[in-house]
């Protein structure tokens, strides 16, 4: 499953596919993808703004993305995978990300305890958890509490074998 933490938030405008204003310039930076440092003095204020509006957000989604890798842990099946804008000045910008997590359950039920744990941490781990993020955190809480009623199961099936006492550990059987 993947905790698709940053969902493309950026629409392309004119202005970040090169606009018509770099076309009135005849700004090749809209077709060739190349951007040099002069690039930012020949911006419009416009287009300024829309570059430290990318940049933000390219900041903020690779953030978001590194808190459920760093949160994730051993259950991170795939690194960070980014979606871009091209901005005016040609650069791309991350405006979206997703994580892969290994969402199946454990092999017994307090490994699936464990791990609905780590999940719902690592889905819940960024600062602002995008609705992705929270289904899978709602999905990892029914994960847990179903491997919570297993044990509960395992719990009621040796207290009525062996007695409360033995199934819970409370004596220790020195005769064995």
């Amino acid at each position: 499953m993947q905790i698709s933490a940053m969902p493309p938030a950026v629409n392309p405008s004119p202005a970040s596919l090169g606009g018509p204003a770099a076309a009135q310039r005849g700004d090749k930076r809209a077709s060739s993808g190349a951007a040099t440092a002069t690039d930012s003095l020949a911006l419009t204020p416009r287009e300024q703004a829309e570059v430290r509006r990318l940049q933000a957000r390219d900041r903020e989604v690779r953030a978001h993305e590194q808190a459920h890798q760093a949160a994730g842990g051993s259950l991170v099946s795939s690194a960070a995978s980014f979606s871009y804008t091209t901005g005016p000045d040609g650069r791309r910008y991350a405006t979206g990300g997703e994580v892969g997590v290994d969402t199946s359950k454990g092999r017994t039920p307090e490994e699936t305890l464990r791990r609905a744990q780590q999940i719902r941490r690592a889905a819940l781990a960024p600062a602002q958890p995008s609705g992705q993020d929270r289904a899978v955190a709602a999905q990892a809480s029914q994960m847990e509490a179903q491997a919570r009623q297993e044990l509960n199961a395992q719990q009621r099936s040796a207290a009525q074998a062996y007695g409360p006492e033995r199934a819970t550990g409370r004596l220790l059987d020195i005769r064995s």
